[in-house]
């Protein structure tokens, strides 16, 4: 049936005159109407479309679409609408459905967004390109501040947006140019002009980066200045490969002489680097200085350097040639490099200086290139990168090379214990050594020779002495780290060589080492006791290479075995001397703790609002027959050391239970002690009974106890330190963190805790009466405290200026020699007293 006939001539009138793209359909699909607009969007006549299928438009059924909008998917705003002339065009589309006389009709408008929807797609692009670009883009404003950063700046420069948004891009990345450069610049780009450079510029960190750098001004219609868009390029390693190695290859080309060459890199890398002062010594085959090139540093000093022999102490060039490594003097005038030189009137403003040593394919020093600053500083990632375009990296994959064939060479193993044999353990040992070198690290030798080996051999026969050396191998490795080296070096001699080791790490190691190797251990039908004597050398104090420190460790371990066998010494006698004294102070402690020679003293506590006794700390103390009173400085952390503090831990608690309860049956009243535990204690499940065991026996109620924990506790992966920590809350016991402010803070670890009291470090309090910061970070503590719904007190108090202060500033407790020096348990009864009375 015909539209016309079926729909009112006004419904048809108003489609035809419709100004959105019309077209209506039946429920097959065929197109009954098709209005000027519409021809105009698709560029087809209604003679071409008229009764045919409405896909010919459109890429689905127009019930499809009608569906999809009664389906809940929302207005459908975008088709791809082909034109007649190729073209291609974009539409929001709308779909309705009319019914008349049991016939369907669907009506479809199309508003032409083709330009909208292009300029929508040109700005994702943009955006899309400006984010993922290397570049870093920067937009401002007409007042020159920063109004948008893409990615690339952040990258870059690390400035996050909110980081850099209202600042002039010169205050981050250019702070050293003068305000009539930027003037200049800033009139440049108002009168139209773009600016291309190439600059240094500064990351967040202090970096120096060189960047290629492109200004345009963008202007309205009026022509007011509206923005100034700025992309920077890193070509820093791009420009330094261009100046130095693109210059000095020309110079070779040239066949320049080699001083020549040289003096052309010092004043290219001045160039690059002002701040730098830079010179070229040569070393012979002999090992002597000859200078080679400078720019700025007198003759008559630089010359001084001739036919000296390279060594430790020669200076820095003299030593980094010596050593093989880049060595930093951050200051001439106090590092030990120099004490040879100190009569040596230096160039005017030079502080320190950073020389590196350059090698040739055969890894021979063959010169060093050096840096002097004016200032007492060291290298830069800037002058770092200077250095490694100046010293070819050919060099680099030669040694490489070379160390890999050294190594291979080298891969044997001793076939009894399956260490690495003498060949292989020296190779790895001077690898360790010659890496601490250059890192300027510490390392540490063990030399160990098994105690008694030949009566094994002689009482139990060889391969009873075989399977002993196999079995301490097997222990020498058990605890070694990745980075260790543990080889066998002849019979019954081993060496183990710690990285990254000073001498308090090798003491606790070797112990350790002791106890593991000591362990009894079934050899053929024989229990056997095994033991060993260990000597230690230092890098850098004992040597600089592996044969010297095996040989100084090798001394040490004879000295240990005159000692007494199954004991260690260290090469120093200094050294050795404080080894000695730890392990007497060790065993003194010990027997201390085994003949209750210990005792506690205690220091009152002051509540800061009425003046009344709030309670008392239980204080460790020591005092030796033959060294007098030990400082709990000292023993306290060897305790932490030797696994006695727990011991130590759980004495002062029994200690100042049974004192408390004393006092009480003498009429002294004192409402809580408070007892410093570890946190080696918390990982004990059975704390919790321990403690309800001892209040109970001393007729105590968990309030008289308060259990104080150091700000270690927060970095301690136990898994039961919290569960116990919880237990003990719940008994009622308080929890205390002792000394906060000075470790690991953290308030996301600190509401994880159950305590009820922070305790300011005395360091805080020292200051307060001097020092403004001092006052500040007091007053952040007292409001941490309170947030959290804590008691807060303020140890270390001395005088009534800090008391004042921190009363102000609303501390809840005062502890300090103001109120009262820690007493022992007789004058502390008498002060209770006292105060009662």
């Amino acid at each position: 049936m015909p539209l016309i006939n079926s729909l009112s001539d006004l419904f048809v009138q108003s489609v035809e005159m419709a100004g959105s793209a019309t077209l209506v359909c039946d429920a097959e699909n065929q197109v009954l109407l098709f209005n000027a607009a519409a021809e105009k969007l698709w560029g087809k006549s209604h003679h071409e479309v008229i009764g045919q299928d409405a896909r010919l438009l459109l890429p689905l059924p127009v019930q499809a679409y009608y569906q999809r909008l009664q389906g809940g998917d929302g207005e459908l705003t975008l088709i791809d609408i082909p034109h007649g002339d190729g073209s291609r065009h974009w539409g929001a589309l709308t779909v309705s459905r009319l019914a008349e006389e049991e016939q369907v009709y669907f009506v479809t408008s199309v508003k032409d967004i083709t330009q909208q929807h292009e300029e929508h797609e040109r700005l994702r692009l943009l955006s899309l390109v400006s984010d993922h670009s290397d570049n870093a883009i920067v937009i401002t404003d007409h007042q020159w501040r920063i109004t948008y950063v893409n990615a690339g700046f952040e990258r870059l420069f690390g400035y996050r947006f909110d980081q850099a948004c209202g600042h002039h891009p010169s205050e981050l990345l250019a702070p050293h140019l003068d305000r009539h450069s930027v003037g200049e610049a800033r009139r440049k780009l108002a009168e139209g002009q773009s600016i291309k450079t190439d600059e240094v510029v500064y990351a967040q960190n202090g970096d120096r980066l060189w960047c290629s750098m492109v200004i345009n001004p963008i202007f309205s219609v009026q022509g007011d200045l509206l923005h100034s868009v700025t992309i920077l390029t890193d070509i820093t390693n791009t420009k330094m490969h261009e100046v130095l190695q693109h210059s000095m290859l020309n110079a070779m080309v040239r066949e320049e002489p080699l001083e020549n060459l040289m003096q052309l890199a010092c004043e290219e890398i001045e160039r690059i680097a002002p701040e730098v002062t830079t010179s070229m010594l040569l070393v012979d085959d002999d090992g002597l200085l000859h200078p080679l090139a400078t720019t700025r540093l007198r003759h008559s000093y630089f010359q001084l350097a001739e036919g000296l022999q390279i060594g430790e102490g020669v200076g820095t060039c003299g030593t980094a040639a010596f050593r093989r490594q880049p060595v930093i003097t951050r200051d001439i005038a106090s590092d030990p490099l120099w004490e040879a030189f100190r009569d040596v009137e230096l160039p005017d403003g030079i502080k320190s200086c950073w020389s590196t040593p350059v090698l040739d394919a055969e890894q021979r020093v063959i010169a060093t290139l050096a840096f002097y600053f004016k200032e007492v500083r060291g290298p830069s990632a800037f002058h770092q990168r200077l250095v490694d375009v100046v010293v070819p990296l050919c060099a680099l994959a030669i040694e490489r090379e070379k160390a890999r064939a050294h190594i291979s060479q080298l891969a044997f193993y001793d076939s009894l214990t399956e260490l690495p044999n003498r060949s292989l353990l020296m190779a790895n040992s001077e690898q360790a050594v010659q890496a601490a070198l250059r890192n300027k690290s510490r390392l540490a030798v063990l030399f160990i020779d098994v105690d008694r080996f030949k009566q094994v051999n002689d009482s139990y026969g060889h391969p009873a002495g075989d399977e002993l050396l196999q079995i301490i191998a097997g222990r020498l490795l058990e605890n070694r780290s990745q980075k260790d080296v543990v080889g066998r070096l002849s019979g019954d001699e081993f060496v183990v060589v710690l990285p990254d080791c000073d001498a308090q790490r090798a003491t606790e190691l070797v112990e350790q080492l002791k106890l593991t190797i000591s362990q009894p251990c079934q050899v053929g039908t024989n229990r056997v006791t095994p033991s060993v004597s260990i000597g230690v050398s230092l890098l850098p104090e004992d040597g600089h290479d592996m044969g010297t420190l095996i040989h100084r460790a090798d001394m040490a371990m004879y000295q240990a075995k005159h000692a007494g066998r199954g004991r260690f010494s260290f090469f120093c006698h200094e050294l050795n001397q404080q080894a000695q004294q730890r392990q007497a102070m060790e065993t003194a402690l010990q027997q201390a703790l085994q003949d209750n020679a210990l005792e506690l003293h205690y220091q009152p506590q002051i509540s800061m609002a009425d003046g009344h006794l709030y309670g008392a700390e239980a204080l460790a103390r020591w005092n030796h027959p033959d060294w007098g009173q030990v400082s709990p400085a000292r023993f306290i952390p060897l305790a932490e050391e030797c696994g006695l503090i727990v011991e130590l831990g759980l004495w002062a608690i029994r200690e100042a239970c049974r004192q408390l309860a004393e006092w009480r049956r003498a009429g002294a009243e004192l409402s809580a002690i408070s007892v410093n535990l570890s946190p080696t204690n918390f990982h004990d499940l059975e704390l919790p009974a321990i403690l309800t065991d001892l209040l109970q026996h001393y007729r105590l109620s968990p309030g008289d106890l308060t259990l104080e924990l150091t700000e270690n506790i927060l970095m301690d992966t136990n898994p039961s330190t919290l569960k116990v920590l919880n237990d003990v809350h719940a008994l009622g016991i308080r929890l205390a963190m002792d000394d906060f402010g000075t470790g690991y803070s953290s308030l996301s670890y600190l509401r994880q805790l159950p305590i009820q009291e922070l305790k300011l470090d005395r360091s805080f309090v020292m200051d307060l009466e001097n020092d403004a910061t001092a006052r500040t970070l007091s007053d952040a503590v007292i409001h941490i405290g309170n947030s959290l719904n804590l008691t807060v007190v303020a140890e270390g108090i001395e005088t009534v200026g800090q008391h004042e202060i921190l009363r102000r500033q609303g501390y809840h407790v005062a502890q300090g020699y103001l109120f009262s020096r820690p007493l022992s348990a007789k004058h502390m009864q008498r002060w209770l007293l006292d105060r009662e009375g």
